[in-house]
Order: C-alpha cells, then sequence, then structure tokens
C-alpha cells in the first residue's frame, strides 16, 4: 500500500475534533500555510536577494573607473539600476557636465558588460 499524506481539515472540523478530544481549540484567525522545506526556501531567497552571487551594481562599480575614467570616477558613484536605467550620484556640477555630454559612449561601455544589456539609459543625481 503506498503511503499518503494525511488529509488536511478545516479550521472548523479541527475545532470539532479537538472538542471531542476536550484539547483547547485554534482561536487564531491566521491562516495555515503548508510547510516548505527549509533547504529550499532558503536557496530562494539566496536568489530573490542575491546573497552571495556579485549583483549587477556590484560589477559595474568594480569596473567604473574604466568605463567613465579615474578622474571622474571619483566624483561619481553608481549606485543601482531602476527601470532599466543605471543611477549615478555626482558630487561635482563639472563632472556631472562631462558625464552627460559622454552618455551615449559610456551606455555603449556598459552593453558591453555581462548582465547589462538591458540598460537603456544613465540617470545622473546630485549627492
Amino acid at each position: 500500500m503506498p503511503e499518503t499524506e494525511p488529509t488536511e481539515f478545516s479550521r472548523a472540523v479541527e475545532n470539532l475534533i479537538a472538542g471531542f478530544r476536550e484539547v483547547p481549540k485554534d482561536q487564531s484567525r491566521s491562516k495555515r500555510r503548508k510547510t516548505v522545506d527549509l533547504g529550499a526556501l532558503v536557496d530562494e531567497l539566496l536568489v530573490k536577494y542575491r546573497i552571495s552571487h556579485d549583483s549587477l551594481e556590484h560589477s559595474i562599480r568594480a569596473k567604473w573607473p574604466e568605463l567613465v575614467g579615474a578622474a571622474n570616477a571619483s566624483y561619481s558613484h553608481p549606485v543601482t539600476v531602476e527601470r532599466n536605467q543605471l543611477v549615478v550620484l555626482v558630487s561635482h556640477a563639472v563632472v556631472r557636465n562631462e558625464l552627460f555630454h559622454h552618455r551615449l559612449t559610456i551606455l555603449e561601455k556598459l552593453k558591453k558588460l555581462p548582465g547589462c544589456a538591458d540598460i537603456k539609459g544613465i540617470a545622473l543625481r546630485v549627492g
């Protein structure tokens, strides 16, 4: 005979059985969820939050001086990718203007990096 999983009963049935057995009834308002294998859950969270994997932003930061030049890289910092745009914080107005004028060239170099092909633009923010 194949072994089967125990049958899941509704809360009302569980409380009826608890009444017959004279054990406390389940008074909580939360819904019961099926148990999930802990290993599978941890693996899912590692992928979802990119833990132990190099993020796209991290690889861009590593190559940033090569993309914009050492002088501009010291006054700017790529922060995140939002809606297919790289958000860059710039601390000096001259560097912001320089990056703005060379944004198409920077974008071409950026798209050659692994995982960056979907980036459509660069948003420069003062910060």
